[in-house]
């Protein structure tokens, strides 16, 4: 993508005249970007309780994502310095290495439905009314179907808990293009009433489960030898091993992953505390282990693969309603919420590849307090046109502190 060559030496209206004419955004949705109120009070207000006030988090984008041969710009919406750079870098060489290649399964999600006080048959009784259950919830998921979605199918079985036995009802619909919570919860609510009929006992939880194990994306990139190092690569399994082998490190070596998939999450308006509810389970799931995996392939290249469930939509939501969602996906130009959920996953594995790579050569903190710099500047009490003299100091001085940046600038300004 030559139009964004640079990108991140340009201003902040630069950048912008560059989304106009390579993305589309109208003038309109500029001004949009460029408001730091954009999601403006009475929007927020009807959006959730109590509210006094808007927060901000910075919008950036990577260009340069090749995933599946198609060259993303991906926003993303976070406020660690590193991050934003990070996976700019592992694009960078991953399309040197002909990028990343993606795939999701169909956007199915899971409802569940618990009844106490069953009797002894009544995983028989699920059974035997099994016909009649999923017409109902085919009728009540009906709605979907014009999308190309609906009811799939529904299953039980039993839990032998503290408090006596209970059933299970689970429910799977594809959403399509929606992240799907309102669509299975409705569903569910609306079987309670014929379970309790056909299997007895009393329906307590009707919701869905944010652990989407029939909703996965999956994306694999191999960074070649002459593009990394051969050494990097060595380093860098070693720091892989420490993560599959320790849970400790496994845990951070997870949130690297989440700190691009997250930051996509946000930007485009979805619900990053049920993408991360869902990826740690799953994670957990035969013991805390990595979400990805990396090794060397025959000729010595290093093969990033990851694969996780991504509870994630393009349509409803915050999506309808906050501005910067709408314009976020215009500028990653996905079509529909399994073009999302692949983008995503080849985000969180170049994130994690960028952390690894740092991690294992030259240290995390000598990256991440260069681009940290400009914050503690910031803090310092530095203006726009002073900023950069500030950092430059702080990296010549190889001391990153408030107190630095603030006897730095004091010089500067002659004190």
């Amino acid at each position: 993508m030559n139009a964004f060559s640079g990108f991140y030496k340009k201003n902040i209206q630069e950048r912008i005249e560059i989304l106009k004419k390579e993305r589309g955004i109208s003038d309109d949705e500029a001004k949009v970007l460029l408001d730091s109120g954009a999601l403006d009070l009475d929007t927020a207000n009807r959006m959730i309780e109590n509210v006094v006030g808007i927060n901000h988090l910075p919008l950036g984008i990577v260009p340069g994502f090749v995933i599946n041969g198609k060259e993303y710009v991906v926003p993303m919406c976070i406020e660690e310095p590193s991050v934003v750079a990070g996976a700019a870098k592992a694009a960078k060489l991953a399309a040197k290495c002909g990028g990343f290649t993606a795939d999701a399964d169909e956007p199915v999600m899971t409802g569940q439905v618990q009844l106490v006080g069953i009797s002894d048959d009544a995983l028989e009784k699920f059974n035997f009314n099994k016909e009649e259950i999923a017409v109902k919830a085919k009728e009540l998921a009906s709605g979907m179907e014009m999308y190309g979605g609906g009811y799939k199918e529904c299953e039980a079985h039993i839990l032998d808990t503290s408090r006596g036995k209970m059933l299970i009802a689970i429910f799977y619909v594809d959403v399509r293009d929606a992240m799907g919570a309102n669509t299975i919860n409705t569903l569910l609510e609306g079987i309670a009433p014929l379970l309790e009929e056909k299997i007895g006992g009393k329906v307590r939880l009707r919701i869905l489960t944010n652990l989407a194990t029939k909703r996965k994306a999956r994306a694999k990139c191999v960074w070649k030898k002459e593009v990394v190092g051969e050494d990097a690569i060595e380093k860098m399994l070693d720091g892989y091993e420490f993560a599959a082998n320790d849970i400790y490190r496994c845990c951070t070596h997870n949130k690297g992953i989440m700190n691009g998939v997250d930051a996509v999450a946000v930007a485009t308006g979805n619900d990053w505390r049920a993408v991360e509810a869902s990826v740690h389970a799953y994670a957990a799931m035969d013991g805390y282990k990595p979400l990805n995996k990396f090794y060397k392939d025959e000729n010595g290249d290093l093969v990033g693969e990851i694969e996780l469930p991504l509870t994630v939509g393009t349509v409803g939501g915050a999506i309808n309603t906050s501005p910067i969602a709408g314009i976020s996906l215009k500028i990653l130009d996905v079509k529909g919420a399994q073009e999302l959920s692949m983008v995503m996953a080849a985000v969180g594995l170049a994130q994690n590849f960028a952390a690894l790579n740092a991690l294992s050569t030259v240290g995390i903190q000598k990256g991440h307090m260069k681009l940290h710099a400009a914050n503690l500047a910031v803090a310092a009490g530095a203006k726009e046109d002073e900023v950069k003299n500030v950092v430059e100091k702080m990296v010549e001085k190889n001391d990153y502190s408030t107190e630095a940046a603030k006897e730095i600038l004091e010089k500067l300004r002659g004190g």
